[in-house]
Formats: structure tokens, sequence, C-alpha cells
């Protein structure tokens, strides 16, 4: 095991790596812009170093300053968290050419799944499942045109047109009909282009209505490769995801078992090492067609949900993968019991299309925690193994930064079955005060008294179409209530009468103000 490694993030991801460094004896290293200087992971770390400015680009993603901070605190290991340097391959490669250990994949690992139609191909090459679509190097019109056809266009069927470099939905077209085929192209190309340096284009069948059901898989380094069961992540806004929950509901043992399988193979057709994530896409109303999506080269920032229903810790076996140790556990000595659901809690307006927000969390009040992550199985399919966590990265009186993800923390239980984990969920999030900046927290509380997610039918477009009961009216506030925001208010401004009617007499004339 590694005597020090450093950290290459921040906020909760930064303190979680810590919080499991520090139980297994290792030192750590942390870094941080100027504006971080006063953050959580700053003063766990057993030492910290500035890299930069407030700016990413000049701190957090300066992988050549990370690398020096390596050198000078004596650290034996890079871990990346998720974001910023996480999927560098270039960076991951620096790591190891600097002779330290880079704790997630290889850099080739990166490269092989980061080009979407390379990665499709290897994927198709090794049995994973793929969606109807066309994946090839001639991106002519009249191609592109035919192999939509060929999706379903020609029968009606929508088809989505993807940059083969693309993320974040930039790149990124549905059509309809042959009549918006053309303009969708070249909006497309021209979008990718700008975005990735690459026209190129995917064209596959589109899913009206589709879950996100992903696999966890972690590989050694001695050809050991396993699986730990899958999540839905079907619930989202602005193809960012909002409730995860593991396992996804309707999964049946046969399907869980091919899920799995497909992923393994996925992993294993680009070597991979450590931790990582196959999304499959899947018909919401036929679960059983799944198809490979994608794979994210790290850990998740929704990996506690797994931690719940297998009561093992993952940043563990990243270290230890990473030093060079055989996985814990083989496949049959794993087991899932219980029901966890993560609700990340942001820093944002739902109400105006989850707008960010930044400001000074003045006051934070979180549910207790309760129970412990890692359990036996047994313990976690009962009412003794029911567990509420919070994993932060903020304190009262910290900023929430303008330059960073507006993500304040996770929450996180687990119960014996689904129903319960609902229930603790929807009244942990009924405990959570947050004064200062706006947050999601009740809009995550409608998801779950909506019927539908408490039935288990969740997809990608669930929250526009229940739009009317997760965005209901906001009614005003009560008469009291405003008649003591008024009186708080008079009591603020007085102070600042009184001097600048001071400040006028002593000017001998009187202060004018405008607007």
């Amino acid at each position: 095991m590694f005597r020090r490694i450093l950290v290459a993030n921040r906020g909760e991801i930064a303190c979680r790596v810590i919080q499991t460094a520090r139980r297994l004896g290792v030192e750590t290293v942390a870094v941080y812009s100027e504006a971080d200087a006063r953050a959580m992971h700053v003063r766990m770390a057993d030492a910290a170093y500035c890299i930069g400015s407030a700016a990413s680009s000049d701190s957090y993603l300066r992988g050549e300053r990370v690398l020096q901070v390596a050198a000078d605190s004596g650290a034996e290991a890079i871990h990346p968290g998720y974001g910023f340097l996480s999927e560098n391959a270039d960076f991951a490669d620096a790591v190891a050419a600097a002779g330290l250990s880079f704790i997630g994949p290889p850099g080739s690992s990166m490269r092989a799944m980061g080009s979407k139609d390379a990665a499709k191909r290897l994927m198709e090459a090794a049995g994973v499942p793929l969606l109807p679509g066309y994946h090839g190097e001639d991106q002519a019109y009249e191609t592109l045109s035919a192999e939509a056809d060929k999706c379903g266009l020609a029968d009606g069927h929508p088809v989505l047109l993807k940059a083969v470099l693309g993320g974040g939905g930039k790149g990124m077209r549905i059509v309809r009909s042959q009549g918006e085929l053309l303009a969708a192209i070249e909006s497309a190309q021209r979008e990718a282009a700008a975005s990735f340096g690459d026209a190129r284009l995917l064209v596959e069948r589109y899913l009206d209505s589709a879950r996100h059901i992903e696999v966890q898989v972690f590989c050694d380094s001695l050809g050991g490769a396993v699986h730990l069961f899958e999540r839905d992540c079907s619930v989202q806004r602005r193809h960012q995801k909002v409730l995860e929950e593991a396992p996804a509901p309707g999964v049946s043992p046969e399907l869980r078992e091919s899920l799995g399988a497909a992923a393994v193979r996925a992993a294993r057709a680009v070597d991979y090492v450590g931790a990582g994530t196959v999304e499959f896409i899947a018909d919401a109303s036929a679960p059983n067609h799944f198809y490979f999506m994608e794979m994210n080269t790290r850990l998740q920032v929704e990996h506690p949900v797994t931690e719940m229903i297998t009561g093992l810790d993952l940043v563990e076996w990243q270290l230890r993968v990473a030093a060079g140790e055989p996985l814990p556990l083989s496949q049959p000595e794993l087991s899932l019991s219980g029901h966890s659901i993560e609700a990340r809690i942001y820093a944002e307006r739902p109400a105006a299309n989850f707008f960010p927000a930044s400001g000074t969390l003045r006051h934070l009040a979180t549910p207790p925690e309760e129970g412990v992550t890692v359990a036996p199985a047994e313990v976690r399919a009962s009412t003794d193994g029911l567990a509420t966590r919070v994993d932060m990265g903020f304190v009262r009186g910290d900023d929430v930064s303008v330059f960073y993800d507006p993500m304040v923390a996770k929450l996180i239980v687990r119960g014996p079955d689904r129903a319960a984990a609902c229930r603790r969920l929807h009244a942990a999030l009924g405990q959570w005060q947050t004064v200062g900046l706006p947050t999601n927290v009740s809009f995550c509380r409608r998801v779950l008294e909506t019927p539908q997610f408490l039935a288990g039918e969740v997809h990608t477009a669930f929250i526009p179409q229940h739009h009317d009961a997760l965005f209901p009216p906001t009614p005003p506030p009560p008469p009291h209530l405003m008649a003591l925001a008024a009186a708080c208010w008079v009591a603020e401004m007085q102070p600042h009468a009184a001097h600048a009617a001071h400040a006028g007499h002593a000017a001998g004339g009187c202060i004018s103000a405008t607007q």
C-alpha cells in the first residue's frame, strides 16, 4: 500500500478519497486554487499546495503543476477523482512517466474509449450489444442518409446524430423525418467541428423512452475482472443525473447477469485497470433490449449507491489495485443486498431550467448520518441495515463558487427494499436546511412523491413528462413571513441611513441618490 498519495481534485470527492486514505493509514496531499484556500478538502489533508488562480484552467487542469507538487511532497500516487484530469490520457501517461502510480486506468484504455466510433467498433468485436447504427469513416451526405434509413428513419423511427468526439449534448441532433436530415447533419457537423475539432458523426436509432442503466466494473493488473452490479441513472436534467439508485428497478437476475457479463467484456476489450462504469441504454418498455452507450474511465459520482448494496469501499479497492494488489473479491464472492438511492444536492434554481447558483452557505444543517456503508449482506437486507450517509465538500460559511460545478453534497440512503429507501430519502431531504443560496432539495422530494417514480417507472424523459407535478406554481409567502422580512430589511438599513444622514449634514447639504 502507498505511504502518501496526492488527490488532484476538490469538493466532496477529494474529501471522500481522503477519508478512506486516512482509514488505511495513507497520508494525503491536497492541491487547491486560490478560491479554495479555506476549502474542506484543504483542511482535511495532511499537506496542501496552491496550484493557481480560481479558474480551473489555471489550477486543477494544470497537470504539470500537479506533477510538480507530487514530486515536492513525496507522493507515490495520484488519485484524480472525477472531472478535471480524471479522463485525460496524456496526464495518466505523464504520471506513469514520472515514476508515480495513477489511481485509474492506463492512458491507452482511456484513448480506446474516448473516440465513440472506435469504441463502438471495439465493442462490436467483443460481442457487446450496440444500437443499430453507423460508425464508419464515410461522411458523405448520401452515406449518412442511407444509414439513417437503415436505422429506421425510413419507417418513421427517429435517429440520433452524434459527434464522434462529442460530449455534453454538443454535436447531437434528433431527426424524426427525412426532410429534417440534411439541415440536422450540417448543423451537427458545424457544432462538432467548432467544439471538438472533428466534424465526423455517428448515426444511431433513437429511443424516445429510454432507461440509463450502467454497470460498475473493476479490473486489476493481474487479469482479474468483476462487475459490482448495476445502477439506474435515468432521472436526468440537461443530460446530467439527479437521482441514482442501485439495483435498477425491474431488472431480473437473468438481465443483471447479462448486463454484468457485457460490461466485463467491454472492460477486457480495452485492457482496463481500476474502477470504471459501462453505460447502457435500454428501451424503457423492454429493458431486456440494452445497448452499449459509452464507458466512463473513472470513479463515478454515484459510486456510493454501489458501495451501499455491496458493503464495499470502492476507493479502497482503487488504492489496492493501483498498488498492484489483486481484486479483493472474486465474482462469486460479491453479493447484492438492500436498495440504495442517492440525491445530488445542487446549488441551483430548478424552476429556472436548473440554472446554477453561487453564494455563501450562511446556514447548513444536514440529516444525521446513521448506519454504516460497509455491512454484511444479511444486515444490508434487513431493517438493521437502514443507513443515511452525507458526502460533503462544504461546511457552513463556505462559498459555492461560480468557477466550479455547483454540487454541494450527495445524500445517500439504504433500505431493505426500494420502498423503504424511497421513504428514507424523502424524510432525509425534509431535514435538509440551507440558507444563503437556492438548492434542488424540494425538487428531489417532489420526484420521490410521484406515483410513477415510486412504482419504478423511470426513464430519461421523466422530468419533462411530469413537469406539472415537479414544477407546481409557487404560492406567495405567508403575510407573517413578509412582515418579518420587511422588519429585517428595515433593521439592516437603519445603520446605513443614519450614516448617510450624518455625512450629508457634515457636507452642509442634502444627499441625493439615483437608481
